[in-house]
């Protein structure tokens, strides 16, 4: 038997010249970091491969130790890209290689919902058209929109139409047909069977596989290690080694963003829960913990980044954890879902499931509720998360929002009133210090995300959290339900909006236990 072994160097070789690349990852969670870094090194040295087009489901990279696509940002190397969400960083340091190219209109870069470009590898892997979908109408991802464009190259190359189907409207992506892949596992044998011990997710990598085998191409699988044949478990295997032409062994992989290995994440130790931290008290924590009175024990939540990936720590703290399955894009489901860097990932997990299947269940509205965030909401409800124009490499882009966001039951928005403002909690009531400067309650919203005249016309459920306020999408548009005690309903709120708010009937005052640092004795009572 002929060895699948290989160096990244020669794995690299291997890439020709205006290639279709997909590369696993989702930020530094399972990037395969070693192989991307050997074709950047390639390229500087022969000026090989030239002009590839990159496939990136979910983002490769982090900007923390993970480089990922910046390893092949170089002109003349990547000559277009299309993916799920970009690498982002802070305001203040230096936009991610990637960015620079895109902002500078170097080559067509597109952002496409991270369902619908798993939909394109299996409709590729499958020899069929391309995805017909409802998911991004009146979103960025419309054509009458941007139609998924980061810039004017990608503006010019269309990647969407819309089409009339079985008398309605929906959006038509071509399928991409791959040449290569580059995937990341745990372990391969040495028949190139791959194996996810040492990993937080499964993400996309047997269906890129596939795209790639079905199509004629090379499957490149980065693994910390090396196995004899036949030793690995068949349970085990999630990518058999007949869709793997080469093996990459990388011994100091990364798990995660940060992590060089933690076996909670990959389910092979439960963590006690007393070991995972619980949020201080602070104005964050009184939005989180007012997101979670929007949930039923029972319920399938969904969780996005921002303050409302603290709200599983809410329900550990009042003695609820268990009440609500978390399921997370990456693929867990259950547990206790990770902050910050390693956001992604679960420690505690009941199941890993494969990212492709995560979002044929998001897109199908299968899960009760979604826990997002908002940059900007305008008068028509609609929210931006993926750009702003100010800082574009402050956002990633939208991953699976647009997925997620389609046929949800229920969405829970969370995110300060606006930009910049000092904020306190002082004797149960909330303190404005200082007033912010960047509104985020807009007229039109920079980039639609998620369409609130599409909200509407589905009957979709949609609150917003804010510090101030609480707020429903509603026929009228978006009204005031809910104010925090200390705030001033026309100073603060109304008097702040680009638009004019709704003032429902029955104006509540938000809840006087959130305001205080003891638990609120969260009761989520039973779903319908």
């Amino acid at each position: 038997m002929k060895s699948k072994v290989i160096s990244a160097a020669e794995a690299a070789a291997l890439i020709p010249d205006g290639a279709v690349v997909t590369v696993s990852s989702s930020s530094g969670l399972g990037c395969p970091d070693a192989v991307l870094a050997a074709i950047g090194r390639r390229f500087e040295t022969e000026g090989h491969p030239k002009a590839i087009t990159t496939l990136h489901p979910i983002a490769a990279g982090d900007m923390s130790g993970i480089k990922g696509i910046d390893h092949i940002a170089k002109a003349g190397l990547l000559g277009k890209v299309i993916a799920g969400s970009y690498p982002s960083g802070p305001s203040s340091a230096e936009p991610p290689l990637i960015w620079q190219m895109i902002g500078g209109d170097e080559l067509p870069a597109y952002n496409v919902p991270s369902g619908i470009l798993f939909d394109m590898h299996r409709e590729a892997a499958a020899k069929r058209p391309g995805v017909l979908t409802k998911v991004g109408l009146d979103t960025f991802v419309d054509p009458d929109r941007q139609g998924c464009a980061m810039n004017a190259k990608a503006a010019a190359e269309p990647i969407v139409e819309k089409i009339e189907f079985d008398g309605e409207e929906w959006l038509y992506f071509r399928a991409i047909a791959p040449q290569v892949a580059i995937l990341r596992a745990t372990t391969a044998d040495e028949r190139g069977n791959l194996t996810f011990e040492h990993e937080g997710a499964f993400l996309g990598n047997v269906d890129q596989a596939l795209a790639v085998r079905n199509n004629g191409g090379i499957v490149i699988a980065q693994v910390k290690r090396l196995a004899e044949a036949g030793t690995l478990k068949p349970h085990a295997v999630h990518v058999p080694g007949v869709l793997v032409d080469h093996i990459v062994v990388a011994p100091d992989q990364m798990q995660t963003t940060q992590t060089v290995y933690d076996p909670a994440i990959s389910g092979e130790i439960f963590r006690p829960l007393s070991s995972f931290r619980t949020p201080a008290f602070d104005i964050a924590k009184v939005i989180a913990r007012r997101v979670a009175m929007e949930l039923k024990a029972g319920w399938a939540v969904n969780l996005g980044f921002g303050i409302s990936a603290n709200v599983p720590r809410i329900l550990l703290e009042e003695g609820r954890h268990g009440d609500v399955t978390w399921v997370i894009e990456q693929g867990a489901v259950g547990g206790v879902p990770l902050l910050d860097f390693a956001f992604g990932c679960a420690s505690n997990a009941e199941a890993i499931f494969p990212s492709p299947h995560q979002f044929v269940y998001f897109q199908g509205g299968g899960f009760d509720c979604s826990l997002l965030s908002f940059l900007q909401i305008d008068r028509a409800g609609s929210v931006n998360v993926s750009r702003l124009a100010a800082r574009p490499h402050v956002t990633a882009g939208a991953g699976g929002f647009v997925d997620i966001t389609t046929r949800a039951k229920k969405i829970v928005f969370s995110g300060y009133f606006n930009a910049g403002a000092k904020l306190a909690v002082v004797d149960g009531r909330v303190v404005i210090e200082k007033e912010g400067k960047v509104a985020k309650l807009v007229d039109e919203v920079e980039h639609v995300t998620f369409s609130g005249r599409n909200g509407v016309a589905r009957g979709q459920d949609i609150t917003y959290v804010t510090e101030r306020c609480v707020m429903k999408l509603t026929a009228e548009g978006v009204v005031v339900t809910e104010i925090a005690p200390g705030i001033d309903l026309e100073r603060d709120v109304l008097g702040k909006a680009a638009f004019p708010l709704g003032v429902a009937s029955d104006l509540e005052v938000s809840p006087a236990a959130l305001y205080h640092p003891e638990p609120i004795g969260l009761d989520l009572g039973e779903a319908a």
